[in-house]
């Protein structure tokens, strides 16, 4: 069982560094202030930050697997 715990650290760090990488898509002080928010409007996403969101989206997909699989099979 122990390299199943082994898969969940490394996807685990792999997620922690590719979500730091990710560019901020509003300002922290709009967030606050109440100010009009762009977070959530439509952005279409290109290149290297489309690549970083589909490997985000399938780290977090193996990271819920790999974690189900160790409470299964851990009891």
């Amino acid at each position: 069982m122990y390299y199943l715990d082994y898969i969940l650290l490394v996807i685990s760090v792999l997620l922690i560094l590719i979500i730091v990488m990710q560019s901020s898509k509003d300002d922290v002080t709009k967030a606050f202030s109440g100010e009009k928010s762009e977070l959530f409007a439509n952005q279409k996403q290109r290149g290297l930050e489309k690549r970083i969101n589909q490997f985000t989206a399938l780290l977090s997909v193996a990271f819920f697997v790999v974690a189900l699989l160790i409470a299964i099979l851990e009891r």
